[in-house]
């Protein structure tokens, strides 16, 4: 059964950093392409970034692009998200997402074939 689990959401002022971590279990994970999308109260789910299976490609949204940061580790089974300078408008729940094999990172949620439980990010301006 596969299981990922995300953690480091919390409540921060705006112009502060978080991590978010996602910790995998139940697949192949050295060879799984992992993301992380975000969806705000009464809005779609969103790409924010994703990253290939040994971190050689990473994709990112343009709304986030030189403010976060996704990083993998194989040994571990973990994915990370470094966010720097957060804005109101990255307040939303955050979800961590694997895809089985995969060269490019996709960005589409249609994509990804697991799915975690989302951690809260809120940001307060």
């Amino acid at each position: 059964q596969v299981q990922l689990v995300e953690s480091g959401g919390g409540l921060v002022q705006a112009g502060d950093s978080l991590r978010l971590s996602c910790a995998a279990s139940g697949l192949a994970f050295s060879v799984s392409t992992m993301a992380w999308f975000r969806q705000a109260p009464g809005k779609e789910r969103e790409f924010v970034a994703a990253i290939d299976w040994n971190g050689a490609r990473t994709n990112y949204a343009s709304s986030v692009k030189g403010r976060f940061t996704i990083s993998r580790d194989n040994a571990k089974n973990t994915v990370s998200l470094q966010m720097n300078s957060l804005k109101a408008e990255d307040t939303a729940v955050y979800y961590c997402a694997a895809k089985r094999g995969a060269t490019t990172p996709p960005t589409s949620t249609y994509e990804y074939d697991y799915w975690g439980q989302g951690t809260q990010v809120t940001v307060s301006s």
